[in-house]
């Protein structure tokens, strides 16, 4: 929605981010960053005129950010920076008008039409007139952009709790087209800790449905809250994921969260991987 060109630029090479159901490629792949930055310097020696005539993915360089739809902007905010130490890059707002309304919304609008119903009644808001406007804050992590975006009313503050359309109410991961945001824990890091601290943090600061997940069998909050710190982690040993350490949550607005450690045989395999598409996408 805004141009991200000069963010990309400053990101570089480090804003590979794995896609919806992966890993988080460029963290796991640290051990073969030299190979990957002289691939990467290959790509940069192409020419204009042979870089658009070169497959698609020598065309992109990474994952420059993901976004999350929000219900209370302030909040979402001070989790992201606060809790999890992201460093905003900047935020703008207020936006609507003819071009925005067409760049973000047409699909919705045809899908609208085809339906008979009023786009509204969809979640479609009104960019176009200017009665609902759209604000978003760009919050940089090492290896990614999280773009946080709120959909308000126009007499609404920026900032504000309440959104243009209602949230999803079910936020189960097997929903086709649920997304997850994944990130990637140092791995000299006590992952048990680092949940249990996590719940602890966010509790303090009212945010109630920031719960990690247990490895043993839970049916009520309280017994959740009285399983043992050792089942924070689900440690995977099974090939080809073994290495796996990994634990899912949801964040304060409900999102799907995932906080992950890629040791040995796993970190491998992706920092393998990289090398392999740096090697293909330079040929």
């Amino acid at each position: 929605m805004t141009d991200d060109r000069d963010n990309a630029t400053a990101m570089g090479r480090r804003s590979m981010l794995r896609t919806v159901g992966a890993a988080v490629v460029t963290g796991v792949a640290a051990s073969t960053r030299p190979a990957a930055v002289a691939a990467a310097q290959g790509t940069d020696a192409m020419s204009a005129a042979e870089r658009n005539q070169a497959p698609l993915g020598a065309r992109l360089q990474g994952v420059q950010h993901f976004g999350l739809t929000v219900q209370n902007m302030e909040r979402a905010y001070q989790f992201y920076t606060e809790v999890l130490g992201g460093t905003e890059v900047f935020r703008h707002g207020d936006f609507k008008g003819d071009g925005v309304q067409n760049t973000l919304l047409a699909d919705q609008e045809i899908e609208a039409n085809v339906r008979g119903v009023n786009p509204r009644t969809i979640g479609v808001p009104d960019l176009r007139s200017g009665a609902q406007r759209l604000d978003v804050r760009f919050i940089q992590f090492d290896n990614m952009v999280l773009e946080l975006l709120q959909y308000r009313e126009s007499d609404q503050p920026m900032g504000t709790s309440k959104s243009f359309a209602e949230p999803v109410e079910h936020m189960s991961p097997a929903f086709p087209r649920m997304m997850h945001i994944c990130f990637y824990v140092r791995d000299d890091v006590d992952f048990n800790k680092f949940i249990t601290d996590l719940e602890a943090e966010s509790a303090r600061r009212g945010m109630a449905q920031v719960r990690a997940n247990r490895t043993v069998r839970v049916t009520t909050e309280a017994e959740r809250k009285a399983a043992p710190q050792s089942a924070n982690t689900n440690r995977v040993t099974e090939e080809p994921s073994n290495g796996w350490e990994l634990i899912y949550c949801k964040g304060p607005e409900g999102e799907q969260l995932e906080f992950v450690k890629a040791l040995g045989p796993v970190k491998r395999r992706f920092s393998e991987a990289l090398a392999k598409r740096q090697q293909t996408i330079t040929r």
